[in-house]
């Protein structure tokens, strides 16, 4: 018998990815796509549950802190539009020296292609879009 914690996560794709294309219900990135939202880290790209903005909280950050010592800025794509994140979670982060900015995904993604092009440390949480 395998060691369940040895196998491969079917949601995480190891390495730091340009966001190829964006909409759909989804993202294109590292030659496949993803339904739904997801997390850029450092570390590779995961698949992420939120949907919509008022479900980020702590517990959807929590890879994020994880890797603080790794991210200087998140970008958080909330979407067609831009919403209001809790200050209280934006000081939670800047406990782990992560900073935040706010925008709507595709202003996000594009953001975070240019960031990444530039060896920033940078991570980005977005809600896909149709």
């Amino acid at each position: 018998m395998s060691d369940p914690a040895a196998l491969p996560d079917p949601g995480f794709v190891p390495g730091r990815h340009i966001i190829d294309t964006y909409g759909n219900g989804g993202f294109r990135f590292a030659g496949m796509s993803h339904r739904g939202s997801i997390l850029l880290l450092p570390s590779g790209v995961r698949a992420w549950v939120p949907t919509a903005p008022g479900e980020i909280d702590r517990g959807a950050l929590r890879p994020i802190q994880a890797e603080a010592a790794d991210i200087e800025l998140l970008l958080v794509g909330t979407g067609l539009e831009i919403a209001a994140i809790d200050p209280a979670l934006r000081g939670w982060l800047k406990n782990f020296g992560v900073g935040l900015d706010v925008m709507q995904t595709g202003a996000a993604a594009r953001t975070y292609n240019i960031l990444v092009a530039e060896n920033r440390k940078v991570a980005a949480a977005l809600i896909a879009v149709a």
